[in-house]
């Protein structure tokens, strides 16, 4: 190994080496369960990112999927109760708390995933197989996977989503991915082949998740009721309409909001209050909850003519 190659590996493993000393502490093994008649049945094992002093840890929703309490072990061997504040299953995060009444907790800062490249150096922190306080190292693989995890009768695509070749295990899911300084900008989610891991990332739209489970518990979303999914236009309409692409809508749910606006199976969906939209995550990205109840315009396309709906969303059921 010549001279500039150790000097290189030494740096990684530098990077590294700091990265795990400060995420170790923050990242804690959970074990989840619920109360029965005939006691404590164990539900599930993962990781948890403690991210307030006060005890609030962010993980991933099917690491508490179907528990109401849990333990979680700290990389000092301490084990303290956990308690759900609240879950979101589709977009696979959740927030718990230990009580940290008597001292102040450790905690990580949440970065943003936004400035993430390919080929970005990644750290991994969590508790694969069982096994607490483990630490692996990677790269940002892809960004802009698109992940869609379900809920009962509910389907979400959560956007952007970090592939990573760090080592991924059974037990990491809600641990967390840093960058090189230390901050959380992913929380480990799925496993998604040999060499493959997923992640949910820390941006503005996860920060909105975050804040509504700490203060209600639940994420409220709007709901349309089609079935959609990107559909180009002819580089001549294109022009005319000044947009390359809609929503072509191919399902519309009977008796859903988009049944009463008139929305029909072959309409293709131009803008909504004046936004573009070109996808479903277009769409999803206003169906927030202060869309709930409120009129929206929709711009169609059907048939070469041009259509303005009105579109009330209801609340996505849980």
């Amino acid at each position: 190994m010549t001279v500039s190659e150790q000097t290189a590996l030494d740096a990684y493993s530098e990077v590294v080496t700091r990265v795990a000393d400060h995420l170790l502490p923050r990242v804690v093994q959970l074990r989840m369960g619920r109360q029965r008649a005939s006691g404590w049945r164990p539900t599930g094992t993962g990781s948890a990112v403690v991210f307030t002093p006060d005890g609030y840890m962010l993980t991933a929703a099917h690491v508490v999927d179907g528990a109401d309490s849990g333990a979680a072990l700290f990389s000092d061997g301490s084990e303290r109760r956990v308690e759900i504040v609240g879950r979101d299953p589709l977009s696979d995060l959740a927030v718990a708390k230990v009580d940290a009444s008597s001292e102040s907790l450790d905690a990580a800062t949440l970065g943003s995933a936004d400035r993430l490249r390919v080929g970005q150096l990644v750290v991994a922190v969590g508790s694969p197989l069982g096994l607490a306080g483990t630490v692996t190292a990677g790269v940002v693989s892809a960004l802009g996977r698109s992940l869609a995890p379900r809920a009962g009768s509910g389907t979400r695509v959560v956007e952007n989503v970090i592939q990573t070749d760090a080592a991924l295990n059974p037990g990491n899911s809600g641990g967390a991915l840093a960058d090189s300084t230390g901050e959380v900008i992913g929380i480990n989610t799925a496993v998604a082949g040999i060499g493959l891991g997923l992640a949910v990332p820390i941006s503005t739209t996860t920060r909105r998740i975050i804040a509504a489970l700490l203060h209600d518990g639940r994420v409220r979303r709007a709901w349309l009721g089609i079935a959609g999914a990107r559909r180009p236009l002819s580089p001549r309409i294109a022009r005319r309409l000044g947009h390359p692409a809609g929503i072509g809508v191919e399902e519309v749910v009977p008796d859903s909001p988009a049944a009463a606006a008139g929305l029909r199976t072959g309409d293709l969906i131009l803008e909504v209050d004046g936004h573009p939209v070109a996808d479903a995550g277009d769409l999803q990205r206003l169906m927030l909850d202060e869309a709930i109840g409120r009129a929206m315009r929709l711009r169609v396309l059907r048939l070469g003519e041009l259509v303005e709906l009105s579109a009330i969303p209801a609340e996505l059921a849980a």
